[in-house]
């Protein structure tokens, strides 16, 4: 079974993130999931914390496909909410 498993290494092109609250905040990053069977982009969304030291930790996040309409339908609506 152990031969049957895929690496998939991630990473992350691109990220911006925005503090709020005492030490939490939000990441929003275009990552790249790579494996012997190709590549595939991606936009994340994690919402992490700082822990005392300063050190990141995440705690909740989503993948969105990166594709326009997909992306677009998320835009319209956080912003009509």
């Amino acid at each position: 079974m152990e031969e049957n498993k895929r690496k998939v290494e991630f990473i992350t092109i691109s990220a911006e993130k925005v503090n709020f609250g005492k030490n939490n905040f939000i990441e929003i990053a275009r990552k790249k999931a790579v494996s012997e069977d190709g590549e595939n982009e991606f936009i994340s969304l994690t919402r992490g914390y700082y822990l005392p030291d300063g050190t990141e930790r995440f705690k909740k996040s989503i993948t969105i496909p990166d594709e326009e309409e997909v992306k677009g339908f998320i835009v319209d609506k956080i912003t009509n909410l």
